[in-house]
């Protein structure tokens, strides 16, 4: 069986799935639950001093969306949006304290990891809710520079204000660096276009490892009555963000090395996979088991280990990056590579009752010949559209030889053609084919 266990700023991990710092860690009731779960880990719902944000949690709101942004009523499927306002840690951290030390002794017994989370009203703040989550014993902790509700809080400063300054960022990571021994991961806010920068800041302050990302600020309408979901403006995220979590994974990967764990857009084990695979150490689980409970934890690590069995990986620092590795650097590198082209598998295709691929060839490759689909393959590009919606699996996507190119028959980008400001011959000929082809 695939060996889970990872090591992460120097702790080891039993496996990569951790409890992202959300209503699930908001009670040591739950916080047990999840380590019962087999939970490698668990992130303190963020301590604070901030007595609004705790009061704003004690107000919160959630809205479940499906993908016509109407409320999910039942089983909620992979596609849900978690529309949400919602605070810090509701108790005072000094509050915390004696659950702290009895969580975190729980934990070890079992193989798991309780980690703090801070978000202070002041740089002293700061300072003394991590000496507090150090002195209780805790092994890391995250700050939160990500959350996308004090920027609505009157008087309030604080997450994502904070993480979208590089040298604000800085200067508090660095405070704290200097104040404890234990790890410090950052948690990155995706509101802003600096995320590489502030990640590049933080490192260079001290911090160990940064979370990529928390959620997006919001809106959602009700057409139905014309307001505002929730009132207004609130944090927003899902599998949805997926894509756009693992751009920033990959880019502070990939460009800073530091260590990653992933957040916002996980649903289940194939999620965790992607995450791991773009470079993420830990992966962060919060939504998810907000809606479906603390019992589909175990679905999601016994998916993983069932993952990496049944693919060959032996251990998680066997497939961490290895996609991000894969990846070009960017568009310049993707032109040289060989140019492909589709082919059809008439034998399982369904035309003429199908003719799903020949409306979605933008390029007059496919088009309806005698009962079959006719191909002009000095027209394709090797976009592969037609491979991902043909619903017969009968478009394979082909090498085109150095012969097919030196033909002539095939499309193609002639040399420099960007810096020129001139098309191709390829162009005239793709032109010249269609008429033919009408």
């Amino acid at each position: 069986m695939a060996d889970l266990s990872v090591e992460f700023c120097g702790i080891k991990f039993k496996n990569p799935v951790v409890i992202a710092s959300i209503e699930t860690t908001n009670s040591p009731e739950v916080i047990r639950e999840c380590v019962d779960a087999g939970a490698g880990g668990m992130i303190i719902k963020t301590l604070t001093d901030i007595e609004d944000m705790a009061r704003l949690t004690q107000n919160s709101k959630y809205a479940i969306l499906n993908e016509k942004n109407e409320p999910i009523r039942g089983k909620v499927n992979k596609n849900f949006v978690f529309f949400s306002r919602s605070g810090y840690s509701s108790m005072a951290y000094r509050d915390w304290i004696p659950y702290l030390k009895e969580l975190n002794r729980y934990a070890e017994e079992r193989g798991s990891h309780l980690i703090g989370s801070a978000g202070g009203k002041t740089m002293q703040s700061w300072v003394d809710i991590c000496r507090t989550i150090e002195d209780c014993g805790l092994p890391m902790v995250e700050l939160n520079f990500g959350c996308p509700h004090p920027a609505m809080m009157p008087g309030v400063h604080g997450g994502s204000m904070i993480g979208q300054e590089p040298q604000v960022a800085a200067e508090v990571t660095r405070r704290v660096c200097e104040a404890v021994k234990i790890p410090v991961v950052i948690k990155l806010t995706p509101d802003q276009s600096r995320v590489l920068e502030v990640a590049r800041a933080v490192k260079e302050a001290g911090a160990a490892a940064v979370t990529a990302t928390n959620r997006y600020t919001g809106f959602s309408v009700d057409i139905e009555t014309g307001e505002p979901r929730l009132g207004g403006p609130a944090g927003i995220g899902g599998v949805w963000a997926k894509p756009l979590s693992l751009r920033w994974v990959h880019r502070i990967h990939t460009e800073l090395g530091m260590p990653i764990t992933g957040s916002n857009g996980i649903y289940d084990h194939r999620d965790v996979v992607e995450f791991i695979m773009t470079g993420a150490g830990l992966v962060q689980v919060g939504s998810v088991l907000m809606l479906k409970g603390i019992k589909f934890l175990p679905k999601i690590v016994d998916g993983l280990a069932e993952f990496m069995d049944s693919h060959g990986y032996a251990n998680i620092e066997s497939m961490r990056g290895i996609a991000s590795r894969r990846s070009v650097k960017d568009y310049g590198e993707q032109f040289r590579k060989a140019r492909m082209h589709s082919e059809v598998n008439h034998d399982t295709c369904k035309n003429p009752s199908c003719t799903i691929c020949i409306q979605t060839c933008f390029y007059d490759s496919l088009f309806q010949g005698e009962g079959q689909v006719g191909h002009l393959l000095g027209n394709c590009i090797g976009c592969e559209l037609c491979t991902q919606t043909c619903p017969f699996d009968s478009m394979f996507m082909h090498r085109t030889s150095e012969e097919q190119r030196a033909s002539g028959g095939f499309f193609s980008i002639g040399e420099q053609v960007f810096e020129t400001g001139k098309f191709s011959k390829g162009f005239d000929r793709k032109l010249t084919l269609s008429k033919a082809k009408a």
